[in-house]
């Protein structure tokens, strides 16, 4: 009858401390910007801080820009864009190569002495061959449009890790304020049955399940904290910022396939194109000579008649026979596309995967999101129901720690849930190669 009695009196007051908690924690149609780093930024167990805030005038698309402008793969993309400025260059050139000056001077003063001499000037041009600089145009155009389409890659690259590390962060928030509740819920709890015991209304043994409860949620809250500020560390050392956008959810696209116009199908398709017009470049160029025109003047004097005599030349090189030649050096660049036609047909497949999966996962997210939603309205109802019979003296405190973890279990996975479907979004039109 005492135990009846003190079950009765006592715990209806640990029901009064814990439904407020759990009413504060409703989190459906809560705004997400409600569950980001500003508000962890106090009371943390371990003394360690990344600091993150909301920029409302940062948009997701901004993020992007000041992020490829700081990204290490945009070097490659300046390179790239360099080469093809050096190959325009090449091209537009009206000779294919140097143009050397040649001099020569002789006489017979150390010698006979007769007075003889001999000097001549000669300038040497390297031309073009046949169809050569038409090539080579080609190839300086198409080196410029694979520079543009790889940054486009970089870029849409860049947006993934964002995307990836913003929802990682918004994820990481959700477990850190779930946990933060959870421990607030059990030290109050903990305090109400503390001084239940002390007037003798409740045994010591609920008391140390109280605490026990208490230390193995703060525990949760520090593992919560480090999985926060690690994601905060990634996103900063991603985007070299300490600032998150307002607002990052995305309207889910409309395109339902893998289209050509996806920004790494055309990087790769336009080294492909460079490959195919290198191939022909090679095939219209000597890897050891060129066709060269030479044109040069002779001054002439015979020692023995005193006479000078004059003379201009023309000569001409002309190439023929080197298909042997060219032929390892075409077979090289052939090699290359077909390497490069291989690593699309590899590309085209994982995209395709990527957007199966990407689908799959809404689908998936839609469905657990409804049951989730439905499990916390049970949950919240069971958790009344359960408040009545606790104060019954119908159930036990461990019987009250279980359906409150599991209610509070409820109500976080229906706040993942939201995210997750908006983070699915935005993996999904990153799969079709939209950029916010």
């Amino acid at each position: 009858m005492n135990g009846y009695r003190y079950l009765k009196c006592g715990l209806p007051v640990l029901l009064l401390v814990t439904a407020p908690c759990l009413a504060e924690m409703n989190p459906v149609g809560e705004s997400l910007a409600a569950t980001r780093g500003e508000m962890f930024s106090e009371n943390l167990i371990v003394e360690h801080m990344d600091p993150i805030e909301t920029d409302p005038s940062l948009s997701l698309s901004q993020l992007v820009e000041i992020t490829v402008e700081k990204y290490p793969d945009r070097l490659v993309g300046e390179a790239l864009a360099q080469e093809a400025n050096a190959l325009a260059e090449r091209s537009d050139a009206w000779v294919a190569g140097s143009t050397a000056v040649g001099l020569n001077y002789m006489d017979d003063r150390i010698a006979d002495d007769l007075g003889s001499r001999e000097a001549s000037a000669q300038v040497e041009i390297t031309t073009w061959k046949w169809g050569q600089r038409d090539a080579g145009q080609a190839v300086a155009e198409r080196a410029g449009v694979a520079a543009q389409k790889q940054s486009a890659a970089v870029k849409l690259e860049v947006t993934r890790l964002i995307r990836d590390a913003l929802w990682n962060m918004e994820i990481a928030n959700i477990g850190l304020q779930q946990a933060q509740n959870a421990l607030s819920i059990s030290e109050q709890l903990m305090k109400k049955v503390g001084r239940r015991v002390e007037l003798g209304d409740l045994p010591r043994a609920d008391l140390l399940l109280a605490k026990g409860e208490y230390l193995q949620n703060r525990g949760l809250v520090t593992q919560a904290e480090a999985e926060v500020m690690h994601s905060r560390k990634a996103y900063a050392s991603l985007t070299t910022l300490s600032r998150v956008p307002g607002n990052y959810q995305e309207k889910l696209s409309d395109i339902t396939s893998v289209s050509g116009n996806h920004p790494m199908l055309e990087a790769i398709n336009a080294i492909i194109d460079r490959k195919q017009a290198e191939i022909e470049w090679t095939k219209t160029t000597d890897p050891i000579n060129q066709p060269k025109l030479s044109v040069g003047a002779k001054s002439q004097r015979d020692g023995r008649s005193g006479q000078d005599i004059e003379s201009v030349g023309v000569g001409v090189v002309m190439l023929f026979g080197g298909e042997a030649y060219n032929a390892p050096e075409i077979a090289k660049v052939n090699l290359e596309l077909n390497n490069a036609k291989a690593q699309r047909e590899h590309l085209y497949r994982q995209l395709e995967k990527n957007l199966h999966e990407a689908e799959h996962a809404l689908e998936v997210t839609r469905a657990e999101l409804a049951i989730a939603n439905e499990l916390k309205q049970i949950a919240e109802t069971h958790l009344k129901m359960t408040e009545i019979s606790f104060s019954a003296g119908e159930i036990n405190l461990l019987d009250l720690l279980k359906i409150q973890a599991r209610s509070l279990e409820a109500i976080r996975n229906a706040k993942l849930q939201e995210v997750k479907l908006q983070r699915n979004i935005a993996f999904y039109n990153q799969a079709v190669g939209v950029q916010p």
